[in-house]
């Protein structure tokens, strides 16, 4: 047994939908795993099995090597899953800083009690969330907008924000559903050379996304899913080869100008 993050078999069937069957995957340590495919694929709702919203109808999934299939998303998440989902989920009205702060949760031990009487707990922890916060807008390049309303920010700033807020919890595999959707492409751009700093630090990704050259130049490797099923696993280069993965998904001509971009970076 190996891997940060590994599923065997897993199946998660609504009625007698198969949105996910029978998917092997296993993400390494160190790595930026991108999981692509056509709508209604199931990529959504396999990373949704991954992190606890649902439960495996089939099979297990395991995180360091420790079985997850039946454990709530709350637990998942404090063994070091963080994750990020499609739409913004930032409070637009509280500050850059303020919505980092939030994901520096699970390293607090403040109950209401402490809350309502500011106790020692209490000012120990607004402490090492204001610390915590502020490092990780420091490493994530946007410290310059600690105080600034995450609502006046760009799109793209915004969804760089929202990874922040998942980083301030200290994951050992960082989940990002659909990071560039909505970007122009400068911003997606910014995010893949910010993912890629991210990784070189030692943060091991995994990913959904549609636009291919995103994937492609950020990816060191790739899962394709279609109909829920697994149809292809590699390097970009032996993704962009599959026949079956052209015909599922792609076209060729269009895929194979994206490893070309790829090569060229």
């Amino acid at each position: 047994m190996s891997g940060l993050l590994r599923t065997e078999g897993v199946c998660c069937y609504f009625g007698g939908l198969k949105a996910v069957d029978n998917v092997d995957m296993q993400v390494e340590p160190g790595d930026i795993f991108g999981i692509i495919g056509p709508n209604g694929a199931g990529k959504t709702t396999f990373f949704n099995v991954c992190s606890g919203i649902y439960k495996p109808t089939h099979g297990k999934v395991y995180f360091c090597d420790q079985d997850i299939s039946n454990m709530s998303q709350e637990a998942i998440s404090h063994l070091g899953v963080g994750r990020t989902f499609q739409t913004t989920q930032l409070f637009q009205f509280m500050s850059v800083l303020e919505n980092v702060k939030i994901g520096c949760h699970m390293g607090t031990k403040t109950n209401m009690f402490d809350a309502i009487f500011h106790t020692k707990t209490y000012r120990a922890d607004e402490q090492y969330a204001e610390e915590k916060s502020m490092e990780t807008l420091r490493n994530a390049g946007l410290e310059q907008y600690a105080n600034t309303l995450a609502g006046n920010l760009s799109y793209g700033i915004q969804r760089r924000v929202e990874i922040a807020r998942s980083l301030a919890s200290s994951p050992k595999i960082l989940m990002l559903d659909e990071p560039a959707a909505g970007m122009n492409r400068l911003e997606t751009d910014a995010l893949r050379d910010f993912l890629k700093e991210l990784n070189a630090k030692g943060q091991t990704i995994l990913l959904i996304e549609h636009d291919m050259k995103f994937v492609m130049n950020c990816c060191n490797r790739i899962m394709v899913l279609n109909f829920g099923e697994k149809i292809c696993e590699g390097s970009p280069e032996f993704v962009s080869g599959n026949k079956e993965v052209q015909t599922a998904y792609f076209g060729s001509r269009t895929f194979g100008k994206d490893v070309e971009a790829n090569a060229e970076n």
